[in-house]
């Protein structure tokens, strides 16, 4: 029997997938996990049931959270990278990082195949793709619920046939949850005219007085959470269990699919939005003007390729190279208070605050120059555009 290694999560969709390989096609099927800082060790002991319970050969759990932040988030973080101004890359990212394990996976064990659930209409079919041709070009891709053009009722008419209970009120919210936020895809994010219910979203609205915390960052990167350095996947995770609460970071991203459609989910991710807001406010005071400009350009195009699954493409370690340049002076502490569905930056603290007082104060005194400087630089600083009116004056 040929060894067919499938990225499993335990859902509709890869429940289906164990069952089909293994009966309609024959194959031995190894099933993998990838853990990107979103499950339980509760919550991955019973995948791995169900594995066995659907026949797998193998079951197999990976722990990429800190590699997920190392090679992945960290450059989200310095980029302030917020897709369409609104989602910070939560399932894209994460994408990447489980298709590079499960790819290495297969070379480990030997597989001939590999299989993933995604469907004929989303960005995930591209991502396991693309990276499973660059890194495993000699196996064999399989995708059964795109091939078959499956509907979320024959999974589970198929799954029932085959002895496996599975309700239709079970599958009615896709809810993936990572390090970086968690996504919720259902029959209002199909719409573009209906927002999600409140029972939809994964964590309910528990914490309703304000709270101020302050985040550390050294060199771009968080380190400390009210004071405490616990390393960068920890703030972001203690962060996320006292921010989520408040129903911090909601929202519904509205985007271009790689395959040309529009599309829109839901997601809960107030860890990254509070930490990208944060950073950014700390890089406005540490960083010069075409430092920032710059990084606005190059982390764009970063977050656009990351999120069509294009992290093996060499610039890409290029552009990291001059993001993580760019965060040499990005140090200090950012003070932030919490409240119901919001949050307010109050500001920062940094030996490297370029508002320093040393040299002026906005608005009211200058310190490092003269107000017959100012007069001589701003007639040379707009020179040009006063020789074009008079040589083009019809006047």
């Amino acid at each position: 029997m040929k060894k067919v290694v499938l990225a499993f999560s335990g859902g509709l969709d890869t429940s289906f997938c164990c069952i089909y390989l293994s009966r309609d096609l024959g194959l031995e099927v190894h099933s993998v996990i990838v853990n990107t800082g979103g499950f339980s060790n509760e919550e991955l002991q019973a995948i791995e049931k169900r594995a066995y319970e659907l026949g797998v050969k193998s079951h197999t759990t990976i722990d990429e959270t800190e590699d997920y932040y190392r090679d992945t988030i960290k450059y989200l973080i310095f980029g302030n990278v917020l897709k369409n101004a609104t989602y910070p890359l939560s399932v894209s990212a994460e994408r990447v990082c489980q298709a590079t394990a499960i790819a290495n996976y297969c070379k480990k064990i030997g597989a001939e195949c590999v299989a993933h659930g995604s469907t004929g209409a989303g960005n995930d079919q591209v991502r396991f793709d693309m990276i499973f041709q660059t890194l495993i070009p000699g196996i064999e891709i399989i995708t059964p619920i795109r091939d078959l053009q499956l509907s979320r009722e024959d999974e589970i008419e198929y799954l029932n046939k085959h002895g496996v209970e599975y309700s239709a009120e079970k599958a009615k919210y896709s809810i993936n949850k990572g390090l970086w936020g968690t996504s919720v895809g259902g029959v209002e994010t199909l719409t573009s005219n209906q927002y999600l219910p409140e029972s939809a979203w994964p964590t309910p609205v528990s914490s309703t007085e304000p709270r101020q915390i302050t985040i550390d960052f050294e060199n771009g990167e968080p380190v400390a959470l009210n004071g405490e350095k616990i390393g960068a996947v920890k703030v972001i995770q203690e962060l996320q269990a006292i921010a989520q609460p408040y129903g911090i970071g909601r929202d519904i991203h509205v985007g271009d699919t790689i395959i040309g459609i529009k599309g829109r989910v839901g997601f809960e991710a107030a860890a990254s939005v509070i930490l990208i807001k944060a950073h950014h406010t700390l890089e406005k005071h540490t960083l010069t003007k075409w430092q920032l400009s710059w990084k606005d350009q190059l982390s764009a195009f970063y977050g656009n390729y990351m999120h069509e699954g294009q992290m093996h493409d060499p610039v890409m370690r290029d552009m990291e190279a001059f993001l993580s340049s760019s965060q040499a002076t990005v140090s200090g502490r950012v003070f932030v208070e919490l409240h119901p569905y919001r949050f307010v930056v109050i500001g920062i603290e940094s030996e490297h605050d370029l508002m320093s007082n040393k040299f002026g104060s906005y608005g009211e005194m200058n310190k490092g120059y003269t107000g017959d400087d100012v007069k001589g630089f701003s007639k040379i600083f707009g020179n040009q555009t006063i020789i074009w009116h008079k040589v083009n004056s019809k006047g």
